[in-house]
């Protein structure tokens, strides 16, 4: 008395709800199918047509079909459940997979926003510096104006050929002297 009994054990099927559920589902897709319809049509006229003829003298289940009546109450009655258990388990899938597709919208919706804020400073940046076209007639102003400064040197060195009294001849020209270095080929 002073020591419990030990539990009585009662007899209760285990079951492993995965390999149900994956029983269930497989059971809810073939009856989905037109195969599962057509098997079901044959069964009934042949059912139909044995009771009405009566092969053999057999005619196990006559005209008002009670027992076929039963047959499809008993599958009926075990169908639903199997279905409804594969619809949820088809809910439960889709529930994951929707909050899984919320997640990855969220994570992409953050990328876009970073993505855009980056080309916004980009454009920013760009804003501030040369473009193409500015550099270009940037480029061709400078090649304008060394163009019209080889144009001068060469007005001066030909006024610079022509003989005039000048300097004596240690000096240097004048052309020369304002370039601050030797001659075209780099001579003083």
């Amino acid at each position: 008395m002073d020591t419990p009994r030990a539990p009585a054990r009662a007899f209760r099927p285990h079951y492993d709800p995965e390999i149900f559920g994956r029983f269930a589902e497989t059971f809810a897709r073939f009856m989905g199918t037109a195969r599962f319809i057509a098997y079901m049509t044959v069964f009934v006229i042949i059912w139909i047509a044995l009771n009405l003829v009566g092969i053999f003298g057999l005619q196990w289940d006559p005209y008002p079909f009670i027992l076929l009546n039963l047959f499809f109450s008993t599958q009926a009655s075990y169908a639903a459940p199997l279905i409804l258990l594969a619809q949820n388990r088809q809910e439960a899938r889709d529930r994951v997979q929707y909050d899984q597709d919320r997640d990855m919208n969220v994570r992409t919706r953050a990328d876009i926003e970073f993505l855009a804020r980056e080309v916004a400073s980009l454009r920013l940046a760009v804003g501030e510096v040369a473009t193409r076209d500015f550099l270009r007639s940037e480029l061709r102003s400078l090649l304008t104006d060394l163009e019209d400064l080889q144009n001068d040197e060469g007005e001066h060195v030909r006024a610079d050929t022509a003989p005039r009294p000048g300097p004596a001849s240690g000096q240097t020209s004048r052309t020369s002297r304002s370039r601050g270095r030797g001659g075209r080929d780099g001579s003083p």
